[in-house]
């Protein structure tokens, strides 16, 4: 992998947790960032020859994979942009705040012969990993009933979290992470019921609080509950799951264990951090492995990019459901974002309707 090219585009808590992982893969590592923060990265990393450039025509020129760690609002340009030029690539999720654009941009990867990684990181998290593994052996029989769970400081190191127009808010931009375990797990889902609660806008107030609950029918007849939290300052990061089906039941909580701890390279600013792993390894190092192996020839990547278009799909009904406060029918909110304001439990709260966001942050 010492061939390896890699375009980082973005300096932030993501990157830097994708960068170390890049380096320890042999991979030549050239950023670029719009905030000034691409050189002081780079800086950090300038032993294992990482640079910083100017353009995304002269990260495009040196890389042959290119890794969007940018706000999601950025990411279907950048994306397309990166796929036009023939380049693999890796995007953080969610990979777009509408069906139609993760769409294009899996089609566009499709057309072209390139590579495109969502990157649904929780799939490489040990516990999720054996959880996958043991439900795909059997080991419960067909699940019937999930319930997952995801809480943490309310993202407050970065404006940008708190405006749904930009993030998608808790169910698109933290809860697609359950949402596409569930899938995964259960199978497609046909039916989402949603509630927001809390605070849904920019500017948060010291402690705030979002909530989101997401209830998922699947085509099998098994049902998820999925809870996700933005919470105060002090509300430790914790993830549990429990898988029932007619053969047993398969559960993990976080704060159960402790182990393999990634945090924002360098100053941070309080509260920013990567979730901690219960291992030895990276699991954004294992993530990024499989996909540099893909590049080579290798086997495909456990996440597909149709696996990041119906994780979108999942987090868009739902943040349907939560506007109107009824059930959504998947593919009924396809092309409608339903990220253009708050929402509230019972309707909505705030501006309805699709948003569109062109050309942002290129």
């Amino acid at each position: 992998m010492a061939d390896l090219d890699v375009g980082l585009i973005g300096a932030g808590g993501i990157a830097s947790a994708h960068l170390p992982a890049w380096t320890a893969l042999g991979a030549r590592v050239t950023i670029l960032s719009t905030d000034g923060n691409a050189e002081q990265l780079a800086a950090r990393y300038a032993e294992f020859g990482v640079r910083a450039v100017h353009s995304l025509p002269e990260l495009l020129d040196s890389s042959i994979v290119v890794d969007v760690c940018t706000p999601t609002f950025t990411h279907h340009g950048l994306a397309l942009d990166a796929i036009a030029a023939g380049r693999h690539v890796v995007c953080e999720k969610p990979l777009a705040l509408t069906v139609a654009e993760a769409r294009e941009m899996a089609d566009a990867a499709d057309a072209a012969g390139v590579l495109l990684l969502p990157a649904h990181v929780v799939r490489y998290f040990p516990a999720y990993a054996a959880l996958a593994d043991a439900v795909a052996a059997g080991r419960v029989g067909a699940p019937a009933v999930l319930r997952l769970t995801r809480s943490g400081r309310f993202p407050v190191w970065a404006p940008w979290f708190a405006d749904p127009s930009l993030s998608g808010g808790i169910l698109v931009d933290q809860m697609i992470h359950d949402l596409d375990i569930a899938r995964l797990l259960a199978g497609e889902v046909v039916r989402v019921h949603a509630q927001v609660r809390g605070h849904q806008a920019p500017d948060p107030p010291e402690g705030a609080v979002t909530t989101g609950t997401v209830v998922l029918t699947h085509a099998s007849g098994a049902v998820s509950h999925v809870l996700g939290v933005w919470g105060p300052p002090d509300l430790p990061f914790r993830t549990t799951f429990r898988v029932a089906g007619p053969d047993g039941i398969l559960e993990h909580d976080s704060t159960a264990a402790t182990g393999f701890r990634v945090l924002a390279q360098g100053t941070r600013p309080l509260g920013e951090g990567i979730p901690g792993s219960p291992m030895t390894e990276s699991p954004y190092l294992t993530e990024l492995r499989e996909f540099a192996v893909a590049v080579g020839g290798g086997p495909a990547p456990r996440v597909s990019a149709r696996d990041g278009v119906e994780a979108v799909r999942i987090a868009v009904a739902a943040a349907a459901s939560a506007r109107t406060g009824e059930p959504v029918e998947i593919g009924e909110a396809d092309e409608v974002a339903g990220l253009a304001g708050p929402v509230g439990p019972v309707g909505p709260v705030g501006p309805v309707g699709p948003k569109v966001i062109e050309e942002a942050g290129r």
